[in-house]
């Protein structure tokens, strides 16, 4: 752990460049932490996308949650629009895992399927 003058002593913003990453202490323009942790996550794939209806912590309403989908973040955003308009439904993407609100497993299933995916029903 750092210590406490090295956590306080944070630069997050600079007048010559404007914003800086509070990782790599780059500009925001230069940094490329964002495509570091999208390879890394891709690369930890095993290329079966999984789909699962969960329903805890959400007070008993379902949602279908799609992970393992080897995509970067732009097009996650992409393919998460597309498939909320397929099921006619609300939904987000957090954490590279896509959430569609309510049961639609069989649809999205079928969706992805025809994208060339290699898919799973996962979970009860």
């Amino acid at each position: 752990m750092a210590s406490l003058q090295n956590q306080l002593s944070r630069l997050v913003y600079s007048t010559e460049a404007g914003d800086v990453c509070p990782n790599c202490r780059k500009p925001k323009d230069a940094c490329c932490c964002q495509e570091n942790t999208d390879t890394d996550r891709i690369a930890s794939l095993d290329g079966v996308v999984r789909i699962r209806r969960e329903t805890s912590g959400r007070k008993g309403k379902g949602v279908t949650t799609i992970s393992g989908v080897p995509l970067v973040d732009a097009e996650l955003k992409k393919l998460t629009k597309r498939l909320k308009q397929h099921c006619g439904t609300g939904g987000a993407l957090k954490g590279g895992i896509i959430e569609i609100q309510g049961d639609h497993r069989e649809s999205i299933k079928s969706l992805l399927e025809q994208l060339n995916y290699t898919v799973k029903l996962a979970g009860g």
